[in-house]
């Protein structure tokens, strides 16, 4: 029939299509029954169930196979950066293979670096006469930045720093990251800025020397700031809870862990200690920043300068010019012009020496509590001579680090009993709980009382 409608070839196209239908229908019949067999029946049992489970099924193996196709096309693309980039890529992803010293060259800016003229004495930066009086215009005009932030508490600024290069041994760059964390959680407390510094701003006045241009350059961009409190990278607080005495210190301008007698009578190099001490921000200070500096500059300068300490200074070895030697050797020869204002504390520990202070740890701890700051319990222990950042220091590596940690964990026990724990051991670094938890949390009341201290209080403007 369809032959004699269609014609003979239009009638075969047809029946060749309902065959192929057939077939379709059939295969796709015999999909939803495996599907079903593996899936299971809908919710309801009913098609429309099916068919949104079907859905979901297969969108859900997209989306875990979207990651993976992801993963391998980055995997592929830095396979070919790699190749293609040469040895000079540092194609590896293993960091202790990779050398660090492909990424730590300086880049030429093209700017011819600054000379100083070798005739001329050296200088911090353009003389400065009036600064009491910039400043004070300063804060007058800025109500809203005192430089005392509650009675008898003036702001401060602490600073410290280190080489904008790792350190030279594996190690060294985590004692510095313990370093500044315990930092970080005195100033906390104390209501006390923090200024971390990894730049050298002069080259000629590296090593001891790199603190006083950046010293001068705080002090000008900060007259809010009535102190500058400068630590070494090597000391940490080991004293939470001790607050400064600065009424003390109202009517002086430099305050160092020392004694008057081993600097002004004795001469001795060793007489005050410039690894923590407060500087106030004032004309005073720039003008002895401004006398010590003549000596900093590296080289023959420098050389020589040391040569003059060490015939002036009892017992000073002989090196080449440092900042504290620098100090006393001022403060000694200049007692009139400098001694009035200088306040050399050994009340308590500004500076502590680690070697006489780290074994009795265990001591204090049995008869002593923190707030005292002295001997008993030092407020600051300042590694001198460890040297952590470099390759050699002035005693045994194994003893240094050892002790380091015992004085991080000293004074980070006083942070970690605010939240119910403390270290284990001074020489462990797991942690163990001292207090159970309260559904009263703010009933509970820490030791020391450092979660809510008074001197971390400021005053609020009206």
């Amino acid at each position: 029939m369809l032959d004699l409608v269609l014609g003979q070839r239009r009638a075969r196209q047809i029946q060749r299509i309902c065959r192929n239908g057939k077939l379709t229908l059939l295969c796709l019949f015999l999909t939803v029954i495996v599907l079903r067999g593996n899936l299971g029946a809908g919710k309801f049992g009913t098609p429309e169930q099916d068919l949104n489970e079907i859905r979901e099924t297969f969108s859900y193996i997209r989306r875990r196979a979207e990651p993976r196709r992801v993963l391998e096309e980055a995997q592929t693309i830095t396979s070919k950066a790699a190749a293609g980039a040469g040895d000079s890529s540092g194609g590896t992803n293993n960091y202790a293979d990779f050398d660090i010293k492909k990424i730590l060259v300086d880049e030429e800016d093209g700017e011819v670096e600054y000379k100083r003229d070798p005739n001329e004495p050296y200088s911090l930066g353009p003389k400065i006469s009036d600064w009491d009086e910039q400043r004070a215009e300063w804060l007058k005009k800025n109500p809203n930045f005192p430089n005392f932030v509650g009675p008898n508490k003036p702001r401060v600024l602490l600073v410290t720093g280190s080489s904008p290069k790792p350190c030279e041994n594996p190690v060294g760059d985590h004692y510095l990251l313990k370093s500044i964390k315990n930092k970080i959680d005195y100033c906390r407390l104390h209501g006390i800025e923090i200024f971390y510094n990894m730049a050298l701003l002069d080259a000629e006045m590296a090593g001891f020397w790199a603190k006083l241009p950046l010293l001068r350059k705080l002090l000008l961009s900060h007259p809010e700031v009535e102190y500058i409190w400068w630590m070494d990278s090597d000391a940490m607080f080991t004293d939470m809870a001790f607050e400064l005495p600065w009424d003390r210190y109202k009517d002086h301008n430099l305050v160092m862990h020392g004694w008057n007698e081993m600097v002004y009578d004795q001469k001795n190099w060793i007489g005050l200690n410039t690894g923590s001490f407060l500087l106030r921000n004032c004309q005073w200070s720039l003008d002895l920043l401004d006398t010590l500096a003549p000596m900093g500059p590296k080289g023959k300068i420098r050389e020589e300068a040391g040569k003059l300490l060490t015939r002036e200074l009892k017992d000073r070895p002989e090196f080449e010019a440092d900042d504290q030697s620098a100090m006393v050797y001022v403060l000694a020869t200049q007692r009139e012009k400098w001694g009035e204002k200088v306040y050399l504390e050994n009340a308590y520990y500004l500076h502590g020496y680690w070697g006489i202070l780290v074994d009795r740890y265990e001591e204090m701890i049995e008869n002593y509590h923190p707030g005292l700051g002295d001997h008993r319990w030092p407020l600051v222990t300042h590694f001198v001579g460890c040297k952590p950042c470099g390759k050699f220091g002035d005693y045994p590596v194994e003893r240094c680090l050892k002790q380091m940690d015992r004085a991080f964990n000293f004074g980070d026990n006083q942070i970690l009993q605010m939240y119910g724990f403390t270290h284990k051991s001074l020489a462990s670094r797991k942690v163990k709980r001292i207090r159970n938890e309260s559904s009263n949390p703010l009933e509970v009341k820490d030791e020391l009382g450092l979660l809510h201290p008074a001197f971390k209080a400021v005053k609020v403007s009206s």
